[in-house]
């Protein structure tokens, strides 16, 4: 696939709205995506902006920037214990929290080694399937103006022998802090919208690749990033779904079971929120075996909710990679150029599904509109036994939703991965603990991802029936990002009826008219992805 280099200039915006002051909830279930009332971020009298202009007909994009930098924030360093500076995935949060014994111990030895050390407790909201309260104790030293300086402090606190990590306190998530916050809002209006909403992973599913390359290569009026996805390769091909992944109809990404999904159907016509689980199975003369996977690295199940076996946990587990010796996976020729390699066995398959040999060992190139199936461990006999050459074999694959009714996606559908589950009906519906972002004895992990303020996109649908994509700038001082919590709120204030979170941090990209328009988080500038939601003019 062609890529094309993107500029970053900012997007001429249209009609300017200023809403200040105005009450930062109304009644849910009457609202629209371009509701006027204000974000429900921070105190009722801040200034807000909206800027909103027409990308073509049926899509309309609004940037709103609530609040200013708050006097009161500032910089600081976090003391930790080794975890997250050495994690090869740059979203890992440090492990900080402690219990308070161990936090006031922490920074009592700080102030005797002369750092102006203090230990701060930790509350987080309640939320649908989740008490809340008190996560732990956070040690925290010094208070300065600028990043430099408290890098600067980090390094005298590593040279004495400790770890730490500089933070924010914009970050933290208080109610009380006045921003500022910067959100880009893409609405498609079925009504009026004659182009396609596409989900696209590239030119194949084991690589990644950045939101701008794929809209420019669709031409694309307009993208965001998508679902979850490998990005270690300890942990799988790095760009493979880590969940759901359905394009153009067919299921080529199995979901992290009950997790919701994104699904689009009918090219943009309409979408849902859905939660997802499924089933397959390869079948020859009366013998059916389980399928375990579609299409990632057998044995490593990306944010687990895979099978019974898997380990520690057969239930979701975010940003985790459960492991299981035995494992059945089918390939299909969007994998890649070659499948996975690894000692096992492999039946090569042909077009209508005859074994056209057995690879003793894994991985290899497929033939043209061929596909196979993987084995490793104790399915490599049940493998070896079923796939005779010339024998045809039946690959069948079904998604359930939650409540047990067949999902038969059609050519026009996509489905994307996503979690936690913020709105349902109009009403908060946060669900961490059930998508598997508490993470059992790591109240850190909750800490960083759930609690603190991060760069979020978020997805749903609106009571007009039109499906909406947000975008939230963080780990800036010029936008401080959204909690979960905060995430839920605000999809409900822009009138969401139901939304997901899909991925954030430094994923969370929007592209409109060829440029990326957000700021992206990673040092580096914009990060490949796994896939990402495409708004296509209309075909000519």
């Amino acid at each position: 696939m062609k890529k094309r280099r993107l500029g970053g200039a900012a997007v001429a915006f249209g009609v300017v709205l200023a809403v200040t002051g105005l009450p930062a909830q109304a009644s849910a279930g009457n609202r629209t995506a371009d509701a006027r009332a204000a974000l429900p971020l921070g105190p009722a009298d801040l200034a807000e902006t909206r800027t909103t202009q027409t990308l073509q007909p049926g899509v309309t994009l609004t940037r709103i920037v609530r609040g200013a930098v708050d006097p009161a924030h500032h910089w600081t360093v976090e003391a930790s214990i080794p975890g997250g500076d050495t994690s090869p995935d740059p979203d890992a949060p440090p492990t900080t929290l402690k219990d308070k014994a161990s936090a006031d111990e922490l920074a009592a030895e700080l102030r005797g080694d002369g750092f102006d050390a203090r230990a701060e407790q930790v509350t987080t909201p309640r939320t649908t399937d989740y008490a809340g309260g008190t996560l732990g104790w956070r040690v925290r030293i010094g208070s300065f103006t600028s990043q430099s300086a408290a890098a600067t402090e980090r390094i005298r606190v590593i040279n004495a022998g400790y770890r730490g990590s500089v933070t924010y306190t914009g970050w933290d998530g208080a109610t009380t802090d006045r921003g500022p916050w910067r959100l880009d809002v893409l609405t498609i209006d079925p009504r009026t919208f004659r182009g396609t909403l596409d989900a696209a992973y590239g030119p194949d599913i084991e690589n990644r690749e950045t939101v701008s390359a794929l809209a420019g290569d669709a031409g694309a009026v307009a993208a965001v990033n998508a679902g979850f996805f490998v990005l270690d390769p300890r942990s799988g091909a790095p760009g493979d779904p880590a969940g759901v992944g359905v394009f153009d109809g067919r299921l080529l990404s199995e979901p992290v079971s009950g997790r919701p999904g994104l699904v689009v159907r009918d090219g943009g016509r309409s979408a849902q929120i859905t939660r997802l689980t499924w089933e397959g199975r390869v079948t020859a003369r009366g013998t059916a075996l389980t399928l375990d996977g579609v299409n990632r690295v057998p044995g490593l199940i990306r944010n687990c909710g895979g099978s019974e076996g898997d380990s520690p946990t057969s239930l979701p587990l975010h940003d985790v990679t459960c492991t299981n010796p035995d494992q059945l996976v089918a390939f299909t020729q969007e994998y890649g150029a070659s499948t996975p390699q690894g000692e096992g066995v492999e039946a090569v398959l042909d077009s209508r599904g005859r074994v056209l040999e057995l690879r003793s060992v894994r991985g290899g190139p497929l033939p043209s509109g061929g596909s196979s199936l993987q084995a490793t461990g104790r399915q490599v006999a049940a493998l070896t036994a079923l796939a005779r050459p010339g024998e045809r074999l039946r690959v069948e694959t079904a998604l359930r939703d939650d409540q047990g009714r067949r999902v038969t996606p059609s050519p026009g559908t996509d489905i994307v991965n996503a979690g936690p589950e913020l709105v349902r009906d109009g009403r908060l519906h946060v669900t961490p603990a059930t998508d598997g972002m508490v993470h059992p004895d790591d109240p850190s992990w909750y800490y960083g991802w759930v609690h603190k303020r991060n760069p979020r996109t978020l997805a749903g649908t609106d009571a007009a029936g039109r499906t909406v994509l947000v975008t939230a700038d963080g780990r800036s001082t010029a936008s401080l990002g959204l909690s979960i919590t905060e995430s839920a709120k605000v999809a409900r204030s822009l009138g969401l009826r139901d939304a997901a979170n899909l991925d954030g941090g430094g994923s969370t990209t929007m592209v409109a008219n060829g440029q990326v328009i957000n700021d992206p988080s990673d040092a580096v500038g914009e990060r490949p992805v796994g896939d990402a939601l495409l708004i296509l003019p209309r075909r000519r």
